[in-house]
């Protein structure tokens, strides 16, 4: 069974920046794609950025120039930093793995409020 594990959700100002870590329970390298998803009130859940096991990445439009997904396989942890961050980025976000099957972790709340 694997475990992804959220860390890093939390209040931050309008124009403020958080990020958020993926811990798995295996290897990353075990994944075909590696992403972040989000949830907002009331709404379905979205992609916000996945990374490929050739690196390569894609992002929603609405975080395109202000989210960036990264990962170290060492640590078997993908990071999503956010920057500039607008009340509309508030959601639970949650983490995804894929191979041949989906994961997901319990998800992490961002709240970007004044």
């Amino acid at each position: 069974q694997v475990q992804l594990v959220e860390s890093g959700g939390g209040l931050v100002q309008p124009g403020g920046s958080l990020r958020l870590s993926c811990a798995a329970s295996r290897s990353i390298v075990s994944f075909s794609a590696m992403g972040w998803y989000r949830q907002p009130p009331g709404k379905e859940r979205e992609l916000v950025a996945i990374i490929r096991s050739d690196g390569s990445t894609n992002f929603g439009d609405s975080v395109k120039g202000r989210f960036t997904i990264s990962r170290d396989s060492a640590k078997n942890t993908v990071y999503l930093q956010m920057n500039s961050l607008k009340v509309e980025d508030t959601a639970v976000y949650f983490c995804n793995g894929r191979n041949i099957w989906n994961y997901w972790g319990q998800g992490t709340q961002v709240t970007v409020s004044s």
